[in-house]
Order: C-alpha cells, then sequence, then structure tokens
C-alpha cells in the first residue's frame, strides 16, 4: 500500500509581492507542485491588498489542501512603515492558515537559507540554485519571491526532519544523538 504524500506550502509575505510555493513529500521524495508569486502592489486600497492576500492563501489551501504552513519571519529593517506593512500581510496570511485548521510554523529568513544553502547568510539566486537542484527543475521564476517561499516549504520539510535520520523518535541528547547517527561523527585532528 502506498503512502500518502504529504503537502507543505511555504509563504514569503509581501504586499507588493507574496510568494507562494508548494511541494509533496512522498517518503523522501520532494516534488515542486507550483510556485508562483501574487501581486497585491497593483491594488490601491491597503485593506483590499489583505484581503486578496487572504483569499489567495485561503484558495491554494482549498485547492492543494497542505497538511503544513510555513511562512518567513519579517526581517527587522529601519523602516517601520514597511515593517508594518509586512507583517500585516503575514498576519493575513496566517489567519488564513489557521481559518482552515493548520498549525503555522515561522522561520527566519538567515535559517531558511541556511537550511537550504547550508550558508545563512546566501543571497536569493543561490538559493534558487541550490532548490532545482534539489527539485529538479530548471525554470528561473520572473520573481524571486516566488522561489523564497519554496525555499521556505522545504525549510519546514528539513527541519521537521532533521533529528530524525530516518528514525521516528528524537533523540534524547548529544550521546544518543551521537549513538543514532554514527555517520555525522567527523573525527577532526589537531597539527601540532
Amino acid at each position: 500500500m502506498q503512502k500518502a504524500s504529504k503537502i507543505i506550502l511555504g509563504i514569503d509575505p509581501g504586499t507588493v509581492v507574496m510568494g507562494y510555493g508548494l511541494i509533496s513529500i512522498n517518503g523522501s521524495t520532494i516534488k515542486l507542485l507550483e510556485m508562483d508569486v501574487l501581486k497585491p502592489g497593483k491594488v490601491d486600497d491597503p485593506y483590499k491588498k489583505l484581503q486578496l492576500i487572504y483569499n489567495t492563501v485561503s484558495g491554494l489551501i482549498i485547492k492543494y489542501k497542505p497538511h503544513v504552513f510555513a511562512i518567513e519571519a519579517p526581517f527587522f529593517g529601519k523602516n517601520v512603515q514597511s515593517m508594518l506593512k509586512l507583517g500585516r500581510a503575514q498576519g493575513v496570511a496566517i489567519a488564513a492558515a489557521m481559518r482552515h485548521g493548520l498549525d503555522v510554523t515561522e522561520y527566519s529568513p538567515k535559517k531558511i537559507k541556511q537550511s537550504i544553502t547550508g550558508n545563512g547568510n546566501a543571497n536569493k539566486e543561490q538559493v534558487l540554485k541550490m532548490l532545482q537542484r534539489l527539485l529538479n527543475f530548471k525554470e528561473d521564476p520572473k520573481y524571486l519571491d516566488a522561489s523564497d517561499a519554496l525555499a521556505v516549504a522545504v525549510c519546514h520539510y528539513f527541519q521537521e526532519n532533521a533529528l530524525l535520520g530516518g528514525q521516528t523518535s528524537k533523540a534524547k541528547g548529544w550521546e544518543d544523538f551521537l549513538k543514532k547517527n554514527p555517520d555525522r561523527i567527523k573525527v577532526v585532528t589537531k597539527l601540532k
């Protein structure tokens, strides 16, 4: 009997451009379902933008029936108005997910980049190239907000499975982790 796949929806929030990415997990196989952007920046009324974000996220949830919702946390900037707008966009996306019964997980931009590329300071193009390798697709999205959202979904998958190593129980401390993961031990020798 084939195990049902798990679907993860990732969101890169924004009131000018909001990215979204969906992946399906079947065993250890990750498959790209969709990645794209919504451009609420074309709408003049700031509250209509928020309604558009809410409706779009709700529509994605209804269409794909994801099991998990992951979103990028706003980074701290100097422009208070931009932060407020970004926080509102994130809030309505989270509200849509919660309205549909999904648990919400939030990741910092640095955590997402670290998870995908191994470098928390990677640029958007480096993240995209690694996603193309991982998910085996070649096309570049028109907006990197789409691949950023896809990175959020993949990051969530990696974080969920980080300590499992294919097992069903988490390690109980470093000693237990090392016993369960001998292949992850690297011996470093000092040169004198």
